[in-house]
């Protein structure tokens, strides 16, 4: 199963001609990776393209135009990859297969229709709670920085984030900051708050001292309780009205 992390990333060149028992080969290595469970899979046609044969294939060639090479890619675990390499091996004899060390950051799954939830599975124990105070005009590269701040935490699969916006506060220097009507947009405080195990927690606040220039960062004991959800598959509701 392919999960955030270490990966393989596989590209299978093949001639979009080419048969695998009377079916063209890149149907029946698309229907192969299904079958097999791979994560997903994509099939390009190229638009022009050579290979061994020193043979050209392009559209613009009309007896060569349905021959243009086919491109299959598609990322997963070193262990489900070496389960389904040897037939891939076996079904290419006129090709080329690659591999590559990559990296999978995130792994995102929107909804599917008629998709509900299983009841609340309750989790607790020791966490670290994160408090960084800073100023609203501060900056990272542009934006804001408790924008990119929270952006990086997202990166690191932190569990969460919260942003609170001061109405009054100062801070080491004995500035004071205020929102009036006056002075309805000054450099109002900021806190932002994150809540995790204690190993995030350490990563998380290593990262930030290296974005905060001038503010401050408190870490503390803490005892969670959380509700998750996880999704669960089920018939569509759709289908039976």
């Amino acid at each position: 199963m392919l999960t955030k992390g270490p990966a393989k990333k596989v590209t299978i060149y093949i001639n979009e001609e080419t048969q695998h028992r009377r079916n063209a080969l890149h149907d029946s290595i698309m229907m192969y990776l299904m079958h097999k469970g791979v994560s997903g899979a994509t099939a390009t046609r190229a638009y022009s393209g050579f290979g061994a044969h020193q043979m050209l294939h392009t559209h613009n060639m009309e007896e060569v135009a349905q021959y243009l090479p086919i491109r299959i890619e598609f990322v997963e675990s070193a262990a489900k990859l070496e389960e389904v390499l040897p037939t891939l091996y076996e079904m290419v004899t006129d090709g080329l297969i690659e591999v590559q060390d990559t990296t999978v950051i995130k792994l995102a799954r929107k909804p599917v229709l008629g998709e509900r939830r299983l009841p609340h599975e309750r989790r607790q124990g020791p966490a670290k709670l994160l408090r960084v105070f800073l100023g609203e005009a501060d900056k990272w590269e542009g934006e804001p920085l408790y924008e990119a701040i929270v952006k990086r935490l997202r990166m690191m699969d932190v569990a969460g984030a919260t942003v609170y916006r001061g109405i009054l506060g100062y801070g080491a220097k004995g500035h004071e900051h205020k929102r009036s009507f006056f002075h309805p947009a000054r450099d109002l405080p900021i806190m932002i708050s994150v809540i995790d195990a204690p190993d995030k927690i350490a990563a998380a606040a290593e990262v930030i001292e290296g974005m905060l220039q001038d503010g401050l960062i408190v870490i503390s004991d803490a005892e969670i309780i959380r509700l998750v959800r996880s999704p669960q598959v089920l018939e569509d509701s759709h289908a039976q009205s």
